[in-house]
């Protein structure tokens, strides 16, 4: 994964052939305990949604995302690093939980860039990433679903993961209207520029 400073990604990632990689609420909790250690110290995140079988999240690149560390033979991005330190080590910890082995996830995690522009993509995501669990039928109300960022902008719960005043300055959604707006219809046109298709 190739990142620039100052710019916005949404970043994703699902189980090998779909299977499911949280099988408890203790998994969850402990991916996004893993995500704070290797992750958080390099860069900004402003949502995240972690699904039954997938996860997203949509961040902000700094100065230390991009600081190169060598890794072996590799010349690695401290968020890239970052980002396989945290599925290395929770696929290693569910590994032994499931009694299994290899990685949990797909061999390649996506990064998309996603520019403000017109479209204002960046907001297009943001509210996708917390529609999920609604739209994959877990819960009825975004709200109910306790592995999102929603919870916290709703300022229902005090999450510190996401770097709530930047996403605001960024992404330009109205803290007054915030629930509202949440719950509209995305462009499915709009959709396929977050997922490269």
């Amino acid at each position: 994964m190739q990142f620039e400073i100052d710019n916005i990604y949404h970043i994703y990632n699902q189980g090998n052939n779909k299977k499911k990689i949280f099988h408890s609420a203790e998994n969850y909790l402990y991916f996004l305990k893993l995500y704070r250690k290797f992750v958080s110290p390099h860069v900004d995140l402003l949502s995240y949604c972690l699904m039954p079988n997938h996860f997203h999240f949509l961040v902000n690149t700094n100065s230390h995302s991009i600081k190169i560390k060598k890794i072996g033979s590799l010349n690695l991005s401290e968020l890239s690093n970052g980002i396989r330190m945290l599925l290395s080590s929770y696929s290693s910890a569910i590994n032994k939980q499931q009694q299994s082995s290899g990685s949990q996830f797909r061999q390649r995690t996506q990064a998309k860039l996603l520019e403000i522009d017109d479209a204002n993509y960046p907001f297009i995501c943001f509210q996708y990433i917390h529609q999920n669990p609604l739209k994959a039928g877990l819960v009825e109300r975004m709200e109910e679903w306790e592995y999102s960022s929603f919870k916290d902008y709703l300022k229902i719960r005090n999450g510190s993961l996401c770097n709530q005043v930047l996403a605001k300055n960024l992404i330009g959604f109205d803290e007054s209207n915030f629930l509202k707006e949440s719950y509209s219809v995305i462009d499915i046109d709009k959709l396929a520029k977050i997922f490269n298709y």
